[in-house]
């Protein structure tokens, strides 16, 4: 590292009170001096001789305009969400009092590998399977015969059911 004289080094201090940035003074070190440093080497060097350069101002963020707040969704009370993960095992949904409302859910206590939640499911046709929700949000059923498809009544009572699960479960 190069040593400076008293001369040089007060003017490295004038340059720094007016303003100049590190690289500035490695510029003029070399256009007036003849002083070829690094950068390290011209950081190095400032913080050798205590000479402090002055931080620029930093933009602050302009705040964004709020907007005026929407109707916040109701939060359930506490009881409702906070029940013990045994609660969640082997969670049954009733069937509402619908005519052929005969779809039932239920969660497994412990998710299969690979999914975040997982459990059986009972068709109006009395077709048995097994669903789970993977960890991209993707939803598989398995366990029923190849090619077969619920009554088409059934699917939004399992959406229905499903979702209640999924809240319940903290989805």
């Amino acid at each position: 590292m190069s040593n400076l004289t008293q001369e040089q080094l007060a003017l490295v201090e004038s340059w720094a009170a007016d303003g100049a940035t590190l690289n500035d003074v490695q510029t003029r070190l070399k256009s007036e001096f003849g002083i070829s440093l690094t950068y390290l080497e011209a950081r190095l060097l400032m913080l050798d001789v205590g000479v402090r350069l002055k931080d620029k101002p930093r933009e602050q963020p302009k705040p964004e305009p709020e907007a005026p707040p929407a109707a916040a969704p109701k939060e359930p009370e506490p009881e409702a969400w906070e029940e013990p993960a045994s609660a969640l095992a082997e969670t049954e949904i009733e069937p509402e009092n619908e005519p052929g409302a005969e779809v039932t859910l239920t969660a497994d206590q412990i998710a299969i590998p690979g999914a975040l939640i997982s459990g059986k499911v009972t068709f109006s046709d009395g077709q048995t399977a097994t669903w789970y929700l993977d960890q991209f949000g993707r939803l598989g059923l398995g366990g029923a015969p190849q090619g077969y498809q619920p009554p088409k009544g059934d699917i939004p009572k399992f959406q229905q059911q499903l979702d209640r699960i999924m809240q319940r479960a903290g989805f």
